[in-house]
């Protein structure tokens, strides 16, 4: 039967010879710790350490690391450390346990900066063309249901429809209003401004009417649904995915994209073209008590200056874009929010990816219908 482990520590002047004894196996893994643990002080103060193996009557992968730690803890600040006295069934292992972490890696080489800007625009490329499919994918699924309910009026979710018109439409009339009220309001002061300069204040009206009709009116009120709604319905569909709710409906036999997808859709397509008219007469409210209390100009003034300045086209210029910005819209809240995964954080990045996506294509819509209007004359 094997001894239990021992370890003797004798001072030599500066040095420190160790003498390990008995059985230095796992199964005595315990006591090994406590007995390198000992001697550690000992070792950190001499200048060399002797290591004598003579007295080990047993010795397996653990012990022979536990004594080479030591060792190489006395070798960490430039001190000498050595083995001695090691039996030849031992050589062979002690010699393993010594190669073992000593070649230090070699240090990854710099990346390209060039490969990697490449690299990044590849990925990008790629992504790009799967949101382009998702997003052609959603369109196709969304009027193939369209055509579903034509085909069967009946199907039509009318309850849910309402209730999205309420949630989207009629909830949102406050804080749209109040917003291009500002924003017109704004942009009045800020024409009074610059343009008394020039003895030009009336201008100042025109800027307002013909901007907030053609462009912001509408821009600002879809940007502002895009987080608001948007956002709401990525969520939404991104918790009921999460919950497996989709597949439920699936399994059921009713179809997704009609049951969840179209109310919601629909209601944005019709909600958003009011809610920019609305958006619309409130900015240009503001920009006239703006232009009564700043710019010395009376409301009937005011209200002929802008009769003579804008036109119904307009107003029509601005009121079309708006369906097709809710499409937009509603098609890349409802594809994000199928595209959650099963974890909160998918859903939270998802819900960011919806909103960004959303603005930056109604952003792009509206710099394409500018360029559409203006080359046919409206």
């Amino acid at each position: 039967m094997n001894s239990e482990p021992l370890l003797l520590a004798t001072p030599s002047g500066d040095g420190l010879k160790l003498r390990p004894q008995g059985s230095w196996t796992a199964a005595n893994v315990a006591m090994l710790e406590t007995l390198s643990r000992s001697v550690g002080a000992d070792v950190d103060r001499s200048r060399a350490v002797t290591l004598d193996m003579s007295g080990v009557s047993a010795l397996d992968t653990l012990g022979a690391w536990v004594l080479e730690k030591l060792s190489r803890r006395a070798a960490t600040s430039g001190r000498s450390a050595e083995f001695v006295g090691v039996a030849d069934h031992f050589s062979g292992l002690m010699d393993e346990v010594r190669e073992v972490n000593r070649h230090t890696p070699a240090p990854a080489a710099a990346p390209n900066p060039l490969l990697l800007r490449l690299g990044d625009l590849g990925k990008s490329t790629v992504g790009a063309r799967e949101d382009i499919t998702i997003f052609l994918q959603m369109l196709g699924a969304l009027f193939m249901a369209i055509f579903g309910v034509l085909r069967r009026p009946r199907s039509l979710r009318l309850t849910s429809l309402v209730y999205q018109l309420y949630r989207i439409g009629w909830q949102a009339i406050p804080i749209v209003a109040l917003i291009t009220f500002l924003i017109g309001a704004i942009i009045a002061q800020q024409g009074f401004f610059h343009f008394r300069r020039f003895g030009a204040e009336s201008y100042t009206v025109d800027m307002v009417g013909i901007l907030v009709l053609r462009e912001l009116g509408v821009l600002i009120v879809a940007i502002m649904v895009a987080g608001r709604s948007g956002s709401a319905y990525t969520a939404e569909l991104g918790s009921m995915k999460m919950r497996e709710e989709i597949d439920a409906l699936s399994t059921m036999g009713l179809d997704p994209v009609g049951v969840l997808i179209l109310p919601r859709v629909a209601a944005l397509v019709i909600a958003l073209p009011i809610l920019a008219f609305i958006g619309s007469i409130a900015a240009l409210y503001g920009g006239g008590l703006v232009a009564q209390f700043y710019g010395d100009m009376g409301p009937a003034i005011y209200i002929a200056r802008l009769h003579e300045a804008i036109s119904v086209t307009h107003f029509e210029v601005g009121i079309l874009k708006a369906p097709f910005m809710a499409l937009v819209i509603g098609i890349v809240a409802c594809s994000e929010g199928l595209r959650v995964k099963g974890s909160a954080e998918s859903l939270g990045r998802q819900t960011t990816t919806s909103v960004v996506k959303s603005i930056f294509l109604v952003i792009v819509l509206d710099g394409l219908f500018a360029i559409f209007f203006a080359s046919i004359g409206m």
